[in-house]
């Protein structure tokens, strides 16, 4: 994410009373690079593909995060690459997220893509932020240019942050969503990269929706397959029937019986 070095946070806590209106949810800023925006959505539409049958839950990328009436027009803060929110509606139509509209509530888990330009902030300023003022339970960064950038960090019971270790394929587990954050080598998009993606408790990639859609369609054309081997090992099985009845009838011929007989 594009941020300026001389980034101002203001670490106070949201304010209910006489909230602003004329809040900005749009800078106009692009993302880094389309490596960066491509990873971002893969981030957010494969949690979506997941918890297709939920509603429970919000979750979105680049866009403005407000917390205190303080910081009204803060253009500096542009907010998180990724973030999800458990617990709460998620039919609800936002622009930003307002934690005063959102009855006080902060992101649960952030993802920031990191560049090199940025990743001294998300790693420092966007950090202590997130650890000492959001209480985010799961922040991790990454940057899509460097498949060995990914860290995470879990908030103790002591509200601190502390460093995940990696299992034995690299990837870190993010206990609020109850999925792993780890890479993955392919093509998204028309462009092949090392990407971030989450996986499930059993190891399974989690998939977005068009890569769902084809295994969908993969299995079909399988079980039209196998529907379609029974019926034919079933048709062999009765010409093979067919053909023993046949010998037996003949043989009986041979020997002076009537088949019809029997």
């Amino acid at each position: 994410m594009t941020t300026d070095n001389n980034l101002a946070i203001v670490e106070v806590e949201w304010e209910p009373h006489d909230p602003p209106t004329d809040l900005i949810f749009d800078d106009g800023e692009p993302l880094e690079s389309n490596r960066h925006r491509i990873a971002m959505n893969v981030l957010i539409r494969s949690l979506q593909q997941l918890w297709s049958d939920r509603n429970d839950y919000f979750t979105g990328g680049n866009m403005f995060i407000y917390y205190s009436s303080t910081q009204i027009r803060n253009r500096d803060f542009r907010g998180p690459d990724f973030f999800a929110v458990l617990n709460v509606d998620g039919n609800k139509s936002r622009q930003g997220w307002v934690v005063w509209e959102e009855n006080g509530r902060y992101p649960d888990v952030i993802v920031e893509l990191m560049s090199p330009s940025t990743a001294g902030i998300d790693k420092g300023i966007k950090k202590d932020l997130y650890e000492q003022t959001f209480r985010t339970s799961d922040y991790f960064v990454y940057n899509p240019f460097d498949p060995n950038s990914l860290q995470g960090w879990h908030l103790d019971d002591n509200q601190q942050y502390q460093l995940l270790t990696p299992n034995e394929n690299g990837w870190l587990w993010c206990r609020r969503l109850g999925l792993w954050l780890g890479t993955w080598e392919g093509t998204i998009d028309r462009e092949t990269a090392i990407w971030v993606r989450f996986y499930d408790v059993a190891g399974n990639i989690v998939l977005l929706p068009e890569e769902a859609a084809k295994l969908r369609e993969e299995e079909a054309k399988l079980r039209e397959e196998a529907a379609k081997l029974r019926e034919e090992a079933a048709k062999l099985r009765e010409e093979e029937a067919q053909a023993k009845t046949a010998k037996l009838a003949a043989r009986l011929r041979e020997l002076g019986e009537d088949p019809d007989m029997f």
